[in-house]
């Protein structure tokens, strides 16, 4: 279990703007490469820290622990015990920390317009945020269903309802309709232009229920229009 630093406490190494802005201390805070995505991964729930490990693969163990014991320093995260049979330690976000969910939302729709932007893989935090954070109220006008989306050993509930838009960890309500499909299968199904026909014929999803609501609710995320960089420089 990587060392526990106490709360309030910063890393020695932390650096800061020393600027008086509350944007500037923010940085202070979080501005440190991979604690935004630490805590994007923590938003669908608690996760040990092997979990963050794997779904963060580009980072070491040494610079995870860094982080977490930064992030629980300044009180974004905290430490939970499992009760039994499993006795074990995750990590969570605290309420402070989970004010940070419309930051990455609001981060996920300016880097989404970037046409510097490549293809890479994604997680499945990142999947549930993308979804929150593309949802059009237009094209989800009229619609009033419930859909259950299983994805690898995760679970989500989808549910829209006079344009508004929740998706929740787990399994609630009667569906409308379900999906199920690893994360690569169903972002590229509702990011990346790959079409539900092709994903279904090739098996890599599979529709039950309403498949015409399923075939609609893919459309609900549309990404911005990159940003024209002529245009833009040239202004």
């Amino acid at each position: 279990m990587p060392t526990r630093r106490a709360p309030g406490t910063c890393s020695p190494q932390r650096r800061s703007y020393e600027d008086g802005c509350a944007a500037a201390h923010a940085l202070d805070l979080i501005g440190e490469r991979w604690a935004l995505l630490v805590v994007r991964e923590l938003l669908p729930g608690p996760r040990r820290f092997s979990d963050l490990k794997t779904t963060l693969p580009g980072i070491s163990a040494t610079v995870l622990t860094q982080r977490l014991g930064d992030l629980e320093g300044i009180g974004v995260i905290e430490r939970q015990q499992l009760p039994p049979p499993a006795v074990s330690w995750v990590y969570a976000l605290t309420p402070w920390g989970r004010e940070l969910e419309p930051v990455l939302m609001q981060l996920g729709r300016w880097g989404a317009r970037s046409p510097l932007r490549a293809p890479a893989p994604i997680s499945f935090a990142t999947l549930l945020t993308a979804q929150k954070t593309m949802f059009s109220a237009g094209a989800a006008a009229g619609l009033d269903a419930t859909l259950h989306l299983h994805i690898g050993r995760e679970t989500l509930t989808a549910r829209i309802v006079d344009g508004s838009f929740t998706l929740t960890p787990g399994l609630s309500g009667t569906p409308d309709a379900a999906m199920s499909g690893d994360v690569p299968a169903l972002g590229g199904v509702i990011f990346g232009g790959l079409p539900l026909d092709a994903a279904e014929a090739e098996g890599m999803i599979t529709v039950t229920g309403d498949r015409d609501l399923a075939a609609r609710y893919v459309t609900l995320f549309p990404l911005p229009p990159t940003v024209d960089m002529g245009a833009e420089g040239g202004r």
